[in-house]
């Protein structure tokens, strides 16, 4: 059964689908797509897959435990595992401030989310702290169970009113990104990563432009100088992924990829506040909403056509 096959980072399609709706709604307040509902859309589209994979590995839970439990504690696998509970919150951070008959589901879906991430972090931690986690499996997968787990998570808190915590687990998303990024981008310098681990390199380009997409969620007042510190820290590890290129392009296209794709978005939108609050003319943002929204569907279209070739799922080892 496909089922057995299902791999967690195809959560990555839903992240980096509700990441771009967020883009979009942002680029919406510029005035210059009006009538249209593109971040409505996609935001659907993008709720709708997470919705349908979390079944669907419910169902591989039942049918098939052992398995479940192989792909969880795998050090990469069991990171991307994060995905789901990071795309919910996305989505909880996106929805609940329009939707305040619903706070009370909005609070038990997050509260629920953040202990699925608080799962996945703790098993990664307990590996990397005991020596347990093998070297070359040392990617920029690891971050995803503690990094986007803080900084997504304080959104999500901040969107259901609870933004005193939402404060404290931004701090704490930080503060895991400044320790795991010694550990991660020294070993990135070593080399190139191992092929069936190298596409999640754009995980890297994530953490300064989400941290920044979550300081604006929380202080919507920060001036436009902070956002472009914030960009001009992301800047560094967007350049030290591109520089890289013929590693990661060398290798066939696989639904990994999708690593890129919420990194690409949380920067455009990142430069689409600074454009609002900056006074910058409107066609950098223009560049920058096309450039994610290009890239993203250029990733869903290579997707769908592995889908509908049967060649989107690992073969069963």
């Amino acid at each position: 059964m496909f089922i057995k096959n299902l791999h967690p980072g195809l959560f990555g399609t839903s992240l980096g689908l509700i990441s771009l709706s967020g883009t979009w709604r942002k680029f919406s307040q510029l005035g210059i797509t009006q009538n249209l509902n593109i971040d409505g859309l996609l935001f659907n589209f993008g709720v709708a897959i997470l919705g349908s994979l979390t079944l669907l590995f419910l169902i591989k839970l039942l049918i098939d435990i052992k398995n479940f439990k192989n792909s969880l504690n795998h050090p990469v696998q069991g990171s991307l595992f994060a995905l789901m509970p990071v795309s919910t919150l996305l989505a909880i951070s996106s929805y609940a401030p329009n939707h305040p008959e619903k706070i009370d589901l909005m609070i038990t879906i997050t509260g629920i989310a953040l202990i699925l991430q608080l799962i996945t972090a703790w098993k990664m931690v307990g590996m990397l702290s005991s020596g347990k986690m093998p070297t070359e499996l040392i990617t920029p997968a690891l971050y995803l169970p503690v990094v986007p787990g803080g900084l997504v998570g304080g959104m999500a808190l901040n969107a259901i009113g609870f933004s005193g915590f939402g404060y404290l687990l931004w701090g704490m998303g930080v503060g895991a990104w400044a320790l795991l990024e010694m550990r991660i981008l020294s070993h990135l310098f070593k080399g190139p990563l191992p092929e069936p681990t190298r596409a999640t390199i754009g995980i890297e380009m994530a953490p300064a432009a989400v941290s920044t997409l979550t300081a604006i969620s929380l202080w919507p007042t920060i001036p436009v100088d902070a956002i472009l510190i914030g960009l001009g820290i992301a800047s560094g590890p967007i350049l030290a992924v591109l520089t890289r290129w013929k590693a990661w392009t060398s290798i066939p296209f696989s639904f990994g990829f999708w690593s890129f794709s919420f990194p690409v978005a949380a920067t455009a939108s990142c430069i689409i506040e600074a454009v609002q609050r900056g006074s910058w003319p409107k066609e950098v943002a223009v560049i920058s909403v096309s450039l994610a929204t290009l890239i993203i569907g250029y990733l869903a279209l290579r997707t769908l056509i592995q889908l509908i070739q049967g060649k989107l799922l690992p073969k069963a080892s």
